[in-house]
């Protein structure tokens, strides 16, 4: 079983579930024998990390939180659009979603409509070189300028900088955003002082 578990978790970013671990026939007793032996360390309820493995907390919070995409501050921090390490992590979860444990964990939790959710939804690699869903530049930029979100005027400023001076931008692309998202003039605004 040992071979095994570390078979799984190095193929999930050091992480292995309990959800994981059943679908192989490994029960939470199991887990557990080789938790007390040193071999996992439990960095949630049900979600283990190889002893030897740095944690990486935004795969740890994927895991936990599957239907949760990486958004405002914490995307712009995995593309590179902010200068700023967040304090707490920012997800985007479907409007009928219970955000009340990811919200007990300090994560800063926005819900849309089903028919938004995945618009601009992307795979990003963390610090760690890790991969886990978040929404891209365009839609990072359009979710920022929404007033509900409270992101201060000097992180809006630095981001929109940055993207304006980034290779990868796509104007279309956050043209059609801006108009979906109702920020048209207000990223007009940003765009035309910077470009």
């Amino acid at each position: 079983m040992k071979d095994v578990i570390l078979n799984l978790a190095e193929n999930n970013a050091g992480i292995i579930t309990s959800a994981i671990a059943n679908k192989h026939n490994i029960n939470n007793s199991t887990l557990a024998y080789w938790l007390k032996k040193g071999l996992l360390e439990k960095t949630e309820r049900g979600v283990y990390v190889l002893a030897e493995h740095i944690e990486d907390e935004f795969i740890t919070f994927q895991s936990v939180y599957k239907k949760g995409i990486y958004s405002l501050q914490s995307a712009l921090f995995l593309l590179s659009l902010t200068d700023r390490t967040p304090y707490n992590f920012s997800m985007t979860f479907p409007a009928r979603y219970n955000i009340s444990s990811p919200k007990r964990k300090g994560i800063f939790c926005t819900q849309v409509t089903e028919s938004l959710y995945e618009v601009g939804k992307t795979i990003l690699k963390t610090p760690c070189g890790n991969e886990v869903f978040a929404y891209n530049a365009e839609r990072s930029l359009c979710d920022i300028l929404k007033t509900r979100n409270q992101i201060d005027i000097e992180t809006v400023t630095t981001a929109f900088k940055m993207y304006a001076n980034s290779k990868e931008q796509n104007l279309h692309l956050l043209s059609e955003y801006s108009k979906l998202f109702h920020v048209e003039k207000k990223v007009r605004a940003y765009m035309e002082v910077l470009l």
